[in-house]
């Protein structure tokens, strides 16, 4: 994919072919190679938390430190030249107010389509600041009112875009709109997601996390619970996006907010928490997924310019 990108834009958006003539195939195969490592260890469902945070801390890290020094005035480090501001709000409100799709709804929509809510567990650069803040442990007590909030607050969204649209409302205006709403979802990250050890900013406020709980049923990947499960609950402290609850156990499947992150593997002694893929085995489904999710990763770090 990468090199697709490498050969066919005149403006290169590989980063290190804007430093360096011929860069960017280096960036190519350095990356590939991390993306194989990053792979190789996950296979092993006892890493995958580890690796997964290591990984989307890196994405987090790479993608506000050319966002750091884009506003110092290096423009190279800017995909369009352009500031954009980077918080997942903008990513739904932003096309609504411009009547026109930029570059992260594209590759917001690409997630969706190949790894369904993969966006939301390894790529969302706002997700990995929830990750880190909620990793202390946790009761399996489930979250309350969790759908009443976020329906309500997508709506509120898609509907005062559209009224700031409609009155004209300059983008100024909005821009402070958008920063306030932003620093809110840091402030819910710090003190909320790190108390309650669940990612409060991920399940309750962030509308991108909304959409993906909906829009990822047109991806054929799945989790489910079979009937070798014994309901232990053992599960449910681990989840950090409160989907294991007794409810959804008993249920034969994650909720709705399950991202398919997998850290709840290795918990379940019977195996009975599986993916599943058309007519794949359960590990080769869980490979694939694994395959993909980590090459939009690997591509995204490449790409991962404001």
């Amino acid at each position: 994919m990468l090199s697709i990108v490498q050969i066919k834009l005149e403006n290169p958006i590989i980063l290190l072919e804007r430093l360096i003539d011929g860069g960017g195939w280096i960036e190519i195969i350095l990356v590939a190679a991390y993306g194989a490592l990053v792979v190789y260890h996950m296979q092993d469902p006892s890493r995958v938390h580890k690796w997964r945070l290591r990984t989307w801390s890196i994405f987090s890290i790479v993608f506000f430190s050319q966002l750091t020094l884009g506003l110092l005035g290096y423009e190279k480090f800017l995909m369009t030249g352009k500031l954009h501001l980077p918080i997942p709000l903008m990513i739904l409100s932003g096309p609504i107010y411009r009547a026109q799709v930029s570059v992260m709804p594209l590759l917001f929509i690409s997630t969706v389509l190949l790894t369904g809510p993969a966006w939301c567990s390894q790529l969302c650069y706002f997700g990995a600041l929830d990750g880190l803040a909620a990793r202390r442990k946790i009761s399996g007590k489930p979250l309350k009112n969790k759908f009443r909030w976020k329906h309500s607050l997508i709506i509120l969204i898609v509907f005062f875009t559209l009224i700031f649209r409609l009155l004209q409302v300059p983008g100024l205006y909005t821009t402070v709109i958008a920063i306030i709403f932003g620093v809110t979802g840091l402030g819910l990250i710090v003190f909320l997601s790190a108390k309650r050890g669940k990612m409060i900013h991920c399940i309750y406020y962030c509308p991108i996390g909304t959409v993906v709980n909906y829009f990822r049923y047109i991806n054929p990947f799945r989790m489910y619970i079979d009937q070798s499960c014994t309901g232990c609950m053992k599960c449910t402290p681990v989840c950090k996006y409160d989907a294991l609850t007794a409810k959804d156990i008993a249920a034969g499947k994650p909720g709705k907010t399950c991202t398919y992150c997998g850290d709840c593997l290795v918990t379940c002694k019977t195996l009975s928490i599986r993916y599943r893929f058309l007519n794949l085995s359960p590990t080769a489904a869980r490979n694939l997924y694994l395959v993909l999710t980590v090459s939009l990763h690997a591509v995204f770090l490449a790409l991962g310019r404001i």
